[in-house]
């Protein structure tokens, strides 16, 4: 079981980015989950940015906190991205078929913000 750091700041044209650091896995994806929803329920942000940059890791579990972050920030009208994702992570979201739900191209072209 791998570790995660989520950080939660607020850009100032109003975005909240919510930065993960780490493996996104059975032991850190309720933490991830509960940042994402949690924030979008509470601040109802116009826009949420999940910075992958740095993830080493994601398992299913970890895609599917993506999925409820991005279900979630639908039913408050949220425009949800993700920034940044590493290659195994846009690989992930490839192999799953989720990748062009989060706005992502088939192929990654290296670090880039793509949003839905």
């Amino acid at each position: 079981m791998g570790e995660a750091v989520m950080t939660t700041r607020r850009q100032a044209d109003g975005a909240i980015v919510v930065d993960v650091r780490g493996s996104l896995d059975a032991a850190t994806v309720d933490a991830l989950r509960h940042a994402l929803v949690g924030t979008l329920h509470g601040e109802r942000p116009v826009t949420m940015i999940v910075d992958l940059t740095f993830v080493t890791f994601m398992d299913s579990m970890g895609v599917g906190a993506l999925v409820s972050g991005f279900n979630a920030a639908r039913e408050t009208g949220t425009r949800f991205v993700l920034r940044n994702p590493s290659e195994f992570v846009h690989r992930q979201l490839r192999i799953t078929g989720l990748a062009e739900m989060f706005g992502l191209p088939s192929a990654s072209p290296g670090p880039q913000t793509y949003t839905p």
